[in-house]
């Protein structure tokens, strides 16, 4: 499988990292090779091209897209531009790997998703918190209905990159490029792993700040900020439970902030992405002694994952964020090299649009959205 990437900023070298350490972690063999390379400046891309071992780079996407020999194309672009790369890319026959958002409108990501079916390709959106150890964990639990019945939830992803108002905007910053604000960057994932582990949202209520209406923008002159630094949510799922959602990159303190608590009848789960290696469980259904006997444990769940997974560096070897992203992609290929349907498609990509644009709608009519 040839791979063509779109994009070489922080996500396009992610991407490439995981692709080349595929092998290390996973006992079986994906015959797969990056070709080449796409960015906007022609300069970057033969930089990329050079320092990475790629044998051909251009700055005209097209050149990957209607290549012959290229299988996939791997989109790392921003928001406003996947939708019309995707499309191309779907069109000619190409498998689509597709950095989050999917799109910047619920009606595109679900053209997009519906053209996959009809092309048959394997599509598949980078949703790559789903493949950490605990999150892998923490579906085993739920799916294994050890919370029974979910009445609860919140989820928080907190950044403090926007706090520093003299410091150039950068385009997640920009809704002209990014599409929204930190909902469509941050929010996308905790809207997702709500959707993977506890069912469909019925209901959301949504609230943007923006907390410095002026700062610099990327040309170094002072700028109106014109997308949500910080973003709330109120929903409700159509099982029946009520959550928070808060992202924000307005947050003091905060680095990769990712948390989340999962109630039910039966129990409940919470994870934090700055502690990755362990899930904590609460089984409500043990006894509780006199002095107690119950409490939250703390699951190992390290770098132990099904084969053929978890051979390198070992079980008992911590994980990091990026084994997550070596998870999706190996995942991705497996299921473009056989055949077989990946998880998240498009499918789940244009679902979780659906949700974000429906509290965006909320935040400007004030009132509660249905998602349809």
């Amino acid at each position: 499988m040839k791979i063509g990437i779109l994009g070489f900023g922080s996500m396009g070298k992610t991407h490439l990292y995981s692709i080349k350490n595929i092998p290390f972690f996973f006992n079986t063999k994906i015959e797969c090779e990056v070709v080449s390379v796409c960015t906007k400046n022609i300069e970057n891309a033969k930089k990329a091209a050079e320092q990475f071992g790629i044998p051909f780079f251009t700055n005209n996407e097209d050149d990957i897209i209607y290549n012959d020999e290229i299988d996939i194309v791997d989109i790392c672009t921003p928001n406003i531009y996947h939708y019309e790369t995707a499309k191309k890319a779907i069109l000619s026959g190409k498998h689509v790997y597709c950095e989050k958002p999917l799109a910047v409108t619920y009606s595109e990501a679900k053209e997009l998703a519906t053209l996959a079916r009809e092309k048959g390709v394997v599509c598949g959106i980078v949703f790559n918190n789903r493949f950490l150890s605990p999150i892998l964990k923490a579906k085993e639990i739920v799916k294994e209905e050890k919370l029974g019945k979910i009445l609860s939830f919140s989820i928080k992803y907190l950044h403090s990159s926007a706090l520093n108002t003299q410091k150039k905007a950068g385009w997640k910053q920009d809704k002209d490029i990014c599409g929204g604000g930190v909902l469509f960057d941050l929010g996308s994932h905790a809207v997702d792993l709500i959707y993977y582990l506890c069912g469909e949202f019925d209901f959301v209520f949504g609230k943007s700040q923006i907390a410095y209406p002026v700062r610099t923008g990327v040309n170094g002159e002072r700028w109106q900020t014109n997308a949500d630094e910080a973003f709330y949510m109120l929903a409700t799922l159509k099982n029946g439970a009520h959550g928070t959602v808060e992202i924000s990159k307005i947050t003091t303190g905060a680095n990769d902030d990712l948390r989340f608590e999962i109630h039910g009848e039966k129990g409940s789960i919470a994870f934090d992405l700055m502690q990755p290696n362990y899930l904590e469980y609460y089984d409500a259904t043990l006894p509780d002694g006199t002095l107690g006997t119950r409490g939250y444990t703390k699951i190992e769940c390290v770098n132990r994952y099904p084969q053929p997974g978890g051979i390198f560096p070992g079980v008992k070897a911590p994980i990091g964020w990026l084994r997550g992203h070596i998870g999706s992609y190996f995942e991705f290929l497996n299921s473009v090299e056989n055949k077989t349907e990946f998880s998240p498609s498009f499918d789940s990509g244009a679902y979780v649009q659906a949700v974000l644009e429906c509290a965006y709608k909320s935040n400007e009519t004030g009132s509660w959205e249905k998602v349809l």
